[in-house]
């Protein structure tokens, strides 16, 4: 049973002076997660110095964070719907920042591929009740507001991991070297736990109700089999074994839906999935959107890196400096994206795809006819995608999110926040290979040119699932 809208109201309504600091709080353990997933790739040449780290283990400091992440993170989010999102969050927290401490004293490569693979699978915990907090203390017009400070947390929280990662390192602060990038998660994930301790209200769960363990272990599998080879592909050449993998992993989502059935309507439980979201054609419409917007988010990311460094010779901090004009970008249109689509409907989502694609053309157009080689003149020409990216996430998560009843909120949360990494890992591997591929045949322009007209073509999909949306149901 979800809990009445009065209830939700009600609960809202009884915080309303504090929920702003509430946001607050949550948001920024999800900035320093999304800083993290960022950070790590700017100081892998010095972490392979310094520990001896193997390709396999350097692949693993990268890799497993996002694989524990993204197979928890539904148990997770039902944890919190159970326990209450407060507790489930704390555990989180204080998971993550004790896991962040042990990366920084990881004295070898598979000790730090141990302690990164505990702090993602703490943000598995963390994260999906911060999607739950903004949907129970925010039912009313604020919510496009408050999705508009999220939105901003994920873009800029990426455009800061790029910079603050080289800086860190090249600052070389007490001697500790790549070591900073995990200790500076420290005193903020204290100070974070301290505050919520005190402002974050116990919202209520469904006492003695247990978890269902059947439906995690046989979605954790599942994840692992799809999600795993869609991050390792790349560096294992495609192996045919891998494909044999994901085909396994898809039989066992197969079998989840009946299994959760059986849990809800013969054991009369709580299953992982609320199966009605699953059976609403709207939400599903809305995960695939969210699988092709992600599918271009991190994937654009990862070759205008290679691009800028291997195309254009930019060092590390040059790379990471570029992208901050962008990372200004989002910041300011994603507190305005919010309340625009909240007042404008899913119109204004549509129009943010098409502002990121003017952006890829634009860009496209510059390198096809000789790009800049300077910095400043590059990171100018990234301006137009930033924005037109913060018209379209938070609002975007809010969107989908609008179909999930209070009760289920931390669920589904996880469910969106799944989809999110496996649109960010398919797109990492597709156009991560088209890049190669390209760059092998012809030269970094011409991949890089390629790699944006795929990219085009998800954003282009996204806007036409969007628009479908539109005669569904309205925005928020």
């Amino acid at each position: 049973m979800s809990l009445p809208i009065t209830i939700a109201a009600s609960f809202a309504d009884e915080h309303r002076d504090r929920r702003w600091w509430v946001l607050a709080i949550v948001v920024a353990a999800q900035f320093i997660f999304v800083v993290d997933a960022f950070i790590v790739n700017v100081a892998i040449p010095s972490i392979r110095t310094d520990v001896g780290a193997t390709t396999a283990e350097i692949q693993g400091v990268v890799v497993l964070y996002q694989i524990a992440f993204a197979t928890l993170i539904i148990t997770g989010g039902r944890l919190g719907d159970i326990r209450g999102p407060k507790p489930v969050f704390l555990l989180g927290l204080l998971a993550f920042t004790l896991a962040s401490a042990w990366c920084g004293f990881a004295r070898s490569g598979g000790e730090l591929v141990t302690a990164r693979a505990v702090q993602g699978a703490a943000a598995a915990l963390m994260i999906p009740q911060v999607l739950a907090t903004i949907h129970r203390l925010f039912p009313d017009g604020q919510r496009g507001r408050a999705f508009g400070i999220f939105g901003f947390t994920l873009g800029f929280g990426a455009a800061v991991g790029f910079g603050l990662g080289g800086w860190l390192v090249a600052l070389d602060i007490a001697h500790l070297g790549w070591r900073t990038i995990f200790f500076v998660n420290v005193p903020i994930g204290l100070a974070i736990m301290g505050a919520a301790l005190g402002v974050m209200p116990s919202m209520p769960g469904r006492p003695g109700t247990q978890l269902d363990m059947i439906g995690a272990t046989v979605l954790l599998a599942a994840l692992l089999c799809l999600i795993g080879p869609l991050l390792l592909g790349p560096d294992l050449g495609w192996a045919p074994s891998l494909f044999a993998v994901m085909a396994a992993g898809l039989a066992l989502l197969a079998l989840l839906w009946p299994l959760e059935r059986w849990v809800e309507h013969r054991r009369r439980g709580l299953p992982l999935v609320h199966l009605d979201l699953l059976q609403d054609r709207s939400f599903v419409t809305g995960l695939l959107a969210v699988f092709f917007f992600t599918f271009a988010n991190i994937s654009f990311y990862l070759v205008l890196t290679l691009y800028m460094q291997l195309g254009l010779g930019f060092s590390p901090l040059q790379s990471g400096t570029t992208v901050m004009p962008l990372a200004v970008a989002f910041a300011i249109m994603s507190r305005i994206a919010g309340p625009r689509a909240q007042q404008r409907g899913t119109i204004a989502l549509v129009q943010g795809c098409g502002v990121q694609l003017i952006g890829l053309a634009i860009l496209g157009v510059a390198v096809a006819v000789g790009s800049p080689t300077a910095a400043p003149a590059f990171a100018l020409l990234l301006v137009v995608f930033g924005v037109g990216q913060a018209m379209v996430m938070a609002p975007l998560y809010g969107l989908v999110l609008t179909k999930v009843s209070e009760a289920h909120a931390g669920s589904g949360g996880g469910v969106v926040s799944t989809m999110q990494q496996i649109g960010n890992g398919s797109g990492v591997a597709v156009v991560g290979a088209l890049y190669y591929a390209v760059q092998a045949a012809e030269s970094a322009r011409v991949a890089f040119a390629a790699s944006l007209a795929l990219l085009a073509i998800a954003i282009a999909v996204t806007g036409t699932l969007i628009s479908r949306l539109a005669r569904t149901r309205p925005c928020f």
